[in-house]
């Protein structure tokens, strides 16, 4: 029985994504980060953990290709490679701060495609290549409070968020069925220091009305850093009952 441990996670070369990369680097375990550009760090620290890893540099605005490299990639494994396998969809997009009636055709598109439509296109191609294996497998999808809660100029970022997690209650329901069917969650990590929330606090606010909210969770000391929301994200994922809830919140009890 193999002892290694695959994970697959998307948005890897900064913020929190980065910091569960980083933590995931432990004995025992394969990385697979796919992101727009690869991280060296993240590199250098994997060769002195002795970990394997591979960065895959892919705009997740083309999901189909990336879905399609990761299900040639997995066949090409097999079955017995891994003791687990589990994927993490964490990257996301929130496009120009703007009313709908303001907003570009082109940056909607984009942020549809990275914040739903990757996700998709990469969860059917893990599910799909790995179907016939025995081992546990889980699906992290990263979510946000904004998918459950509406917010004016936020109407892409919430649609997209909404998406998915509709999705992952579908998924869930599909994967019930079958023997050795996946875990998957959708889960809020909770208000993150992030370059989002960067973009959030300096919008315009005549275009964003919950600008200052924003900006009071920062001078508030109300973000959680990084690598805090990635450890608490990564806690929920090794949680026994992971997935028995599709839809939750790392500030759930």
């Amino acid at each position: 029985m193999p002892q290694n441990h695959l994970y697959i996670l998307t948005g890897a070369s900064r913020g929190m994504g980065l910091a569960m990369a980083q933590q995931l680097l432990r004995s025992g375990n394969t990385l697979v980060c796919i992101a727009r550009s690869a991280n060296p760090d993240l590199a250098a620290e994997a060769r002195a953990a002795g970990v394997t890893i591979e960065q895959w540099q892919q705009d997740l605005s083309q999901g189909e290709q990336a879905a399609h490299k990761l299900q040639a990639w997995l066949q090409a494994q097999g079955p017995q490679a891994f003791a687990s396998a589990t994927l993490i969809n964490n990257a996301g997009v929130i496009p120009p701060i703007a009313p709908l009636s303001a907003s570009d055709a082109a940056d909607l598109a984009h942020a549809l495609r990275v914040g739903l439509e990757a996700p998709m296109q990469l969860t059917a191609a893990f599910l799909g290549a790995t179907n016939a294996w025995t081992v546990p497998r889980k699906v992290l999808n990263i979510s946000s409070g904004l998918g459950r809660r509406a917010m004016a100029s936020q109407a892409a970022y919430c649609a997209a968020k909404a998406g998915m997690d509709h999705f992952t209650r579908c998924v869930a329901l599909d994967e019930a069925l079958k023997p050795h069917g996946a875990k998957v969650c959708s889960l809020a990590p909770g208000v993150i220091d992030t370059d989002m929330q960067v973009q959030l606090r300096g919008a315009d606010p005549a275009a964003f009305p919950d600008r200052q909210n924003f900006a009071n969770l920062k001078t508030g000391g109300q973000l959680t850093s990084p690598a805090d929301a990635a450890t608490r994200v990564l806690a929920w994922l090794a949680r026994a009952d992971f997935g028995a809830n599709p839809v939750a919140d790392v500030r759930e009890a």
